[in-house]
């Protein structure tokens, strides 16, 4: 019955994992859309020799491609750490070490966390 309870823990913990990773990719998105936007305006002025609003819209779009660029390091950082401790928990329960296989539990929801919060 142990065995049962563990799996279902850590079935629960994956599908929390997987169900944050949109968060994360909506955020990073959003950022690369509006990174798009500008460069295209500024791609638009700069056709039309307006070079210090090409400028302008130019920087706006290197501020949002560096913001999806970080968002989706740091929350990829993440998703990569928790996935080793799932594998681990899994590892550890599947030869019934109940206290290993928790302590992976605790640092992959940690490190979940963190990804969906990016």
């Amino acid at each position: 019955m142990e065995l049962t309870r563990r799996t279902v823990f850590i079935a629960i913990s994956v599908l929390t994992f997987l169900f944050s990773f949109p968060v994360i990719a909506s955020n990073a998105n959003q950022h690369m859309t509006e990174a798009i936007e500008h460069a295209e305006t500024a791609q638009i002025h700069g056709k039309a020799g307006h070079t210090s609003t090409l400028l302008e819209y130019a920087q706006k779009s290197l501020t949002h491609a560096k913001a999806a660029e970080k968002e989706y390091a740091e929350a990829h950082q993440h998703i990569s750490e928790a996935i080793k401790h799932l594998e681990e928990a899994i590892t550890h329960a599947k030869q019934n070490h109940a206290e290993k296989a928790t302590q992976q539990m605790v640092e992959a929801l940690k490190h979940m966390r963190h990804s969906a919060a990016e």
